[in-house]
């Protein structure tokens, strides 16, 4: 096995593609996350796509075994809660794909086939919420990559809730606990693992992880941008990203991976008859629709528009190589930056979030400026959008595509305090776009009090007058991002050079 130092890959060594592994359950945002996965499937090593629970869905174990929901809406026991029999919505996106993957290639080689990716779909632990009693296909799979000699980091994203993960986790405590190699494999796992979530969906991560794995880096990536409650964070030039017209132009008008994303009033339900779910119905009031019977939760919004894509964040920071957020979750990209929290030895939570999964969602609920991960989401959505038209365009002349982007000086730089670095932009474009170049210093992101100054923002060419009073070891974050002039759908390509100060 090969380790690597808290989870993270040291920067300048980070692989060209993030290995992941993904848990969802069959909530309408994890389908939409699923797809934009999808699309992105080029950029990542998927080695798992597993069916896992929560306290919000589970499967039951198929002999009538009742689970009390004391907390629920119901007070009864249940057999199963809000999981369609037969429930295959990974399945479905992944067949969706395979209709599209013959145009995706056009556009990117590294698509992995539809077969590729149905042969790492497991079924979790899926029967109850927090039932981690049993091993499943999926905490199998989990668990014999924790365990290979693929170096880290491995991302494990959870959707839903950690009850997979962590039954992976605890069989490999049952098998190594007790022997010789217990302390050096738990050390070694721990390294391996980075693991995000959207809040902790079942009790396993309290109750297990956190307590026998305290070495593993959590990141807590529940944001109000990507949910149910993104009009309440986005600003007013985003918030037309979420209307009807332009998700039917650029969304569910494109194609079978398009035509399966989930928005309001398209009619379609999770489970029949699941009185949470109203987001299939369009044109009712809150009001009317708790007459009918609903827990009406968030505002009902007109049919069309966004509903959406909670799980997103998990991603997000693995997408975009050349942004480098899969580094360390204080880095920041599409998903957020992130700053370590008091609640374990390697939690990060994000640096500008207000959202509390407590709080009562029916009236709006809480919001923060979200900040960091506001400020990439018309990036994000553009990207998204483009994607989607590969997968209609046979051939590689009829969409567009990244620019080609390269910093001549390298992007991990060791330069004195007070010196001036040049930094040169090497630009192409594959479809012959102009290609426009800006720059601009992340602030946050370096740990670099002092302020530096770029000599020009436009351009191939500016250069960086370090500070004069930084201290050795300190970092300042430079963003290099080329926009073509694409027509309909143009894209943008980043990079990140890294400027680490050195002793005099």
């Amino acid at each position: 096995m090969t380790t690597t130092t808290g989870g993270a890959t040291p920067p300048g060594t980070a692989p060209a593609r993030p290995r992941t592994i993904i848990t969802a359950d069959p909530e309408l945002d994890d389908l939409n996350s699923m797809i934009r996965l999808l699309l992105y499937s080029n950029e990542l090593e998927i080695e798992g796509l597993i069916y896992a629970s929560s306290r919000f869905h589970w499967r039951g174990d198929g002999a009538g075994t009742t689970f009390f929901l004391p907390d629920r809406e119901y007070d009864d026991p249940q057999t199963s809660w809000r999981w369609a029999q037969g429930e295959r919505f990974i399945d479905d996106a992944v067949d969706a794909y395979a209709d599209v993957y013959p145009n995706l290639v056009v556009h990117d080689p590294r698509y992995p086939s539809a077969e590729r990716l149905r042969s790492v779909i497991r079924e979790g632990n899926v029967d109850f919420e927090g039932d981690i009693s049993h091993e499943s296909p999926g905490s199998r799979l989990i668990g014999e990559a924790l365990l290979d000699d693929r170096p880290g980091p491995l991302f494990l994203q959870l959707w839903a809730g950690p009850s997979t993960v962590a039954r992976a986790l605890l069989s490999i405590e049952e098998r190594f606990r007790g022997s010789d190699q217990w302390e050096s494999v738990r050390d070694e796992v721990s390294a391996k693992a980075v693991i995000s979530k959207f809040a902790s969906q079942d009790a396993t991560y309290d109750e297990y992880i956190a307590q026998v794995w305290p070495g593993i880096r959590v990141i807590e990536v529940a944001t109000v941008a990507w949910g149910y409650m993104a009009r309440m964070t986005l600003g007013p030039d985003d918030q037309r990203l979420l209307a009807a017209d332009w998700m039917r132009e650029n969304v569910i008008g494109v194609g079978p991976l398009g035509a399966l994303y989930r928005v309001w009033g398209d009619g379609r339900q999770m489970v029949p008859g699941d009185m949470t779910d109203y987001f299939h119905l369009s044109g009712h009031s809150a009001d009317e629709l708790r007459a009918q019977g609903y827990q009406v939760w968030m505002p009902p919004q007109p049919a069309g528009e966004w509903i959406s894509e909670g799980d997103t964040t998990n991603m997000l920071n693995l997408l975009v190589p050349g942004l480098r957020a899969h580094e360390h979750p204080s880095y920041g990209g599409w998903g957020g930056r992130y700053e370590r929290t008091a609640d374990g030895a390697d939690t990060w939570g994000l640096t500008d979030a207000a959202f509390d999964p407590s709080a009562d969602w029916s009236t709006g609920g809480p919001g923060g400026d979200e900040g960091s991960v506001v400020r990439w989401f018309a990036d994000a959505q553009g990207d998204f959008a483009a994607r989607l038209r590969w997968t209609v365009s046979s051939r590689f002349e009829d969409a567009n595509h990244h620019p080609l982007l390269a910093i001549a000086q390298g992007t991990d730089l060791a330069v004195p305090a007070g010196a001036e670095v040049p930094l040169s932009a090497v630009v192409d474009d594959p479809d012959g776009d102009p290609v426009r170049v800006r720059w601009w210093i992340y602030r946050e992101a370096g740990t670099c009090e002092a302020d530096a100054a770029l000599a020009a923002v436009d351009g191939p060419e500016t250069s960086v007058l370090m500070p004069a009073d930084a201290n050795p070891g300190e970092t300042i974050h430079v963003i290099a991002e080329a926009s073509d002039q694409a027509v309909g759908h143009p894209l943008k390509a980043y990079q990140r050079v890294i400027l680490t100060v050195t002793a005099a």
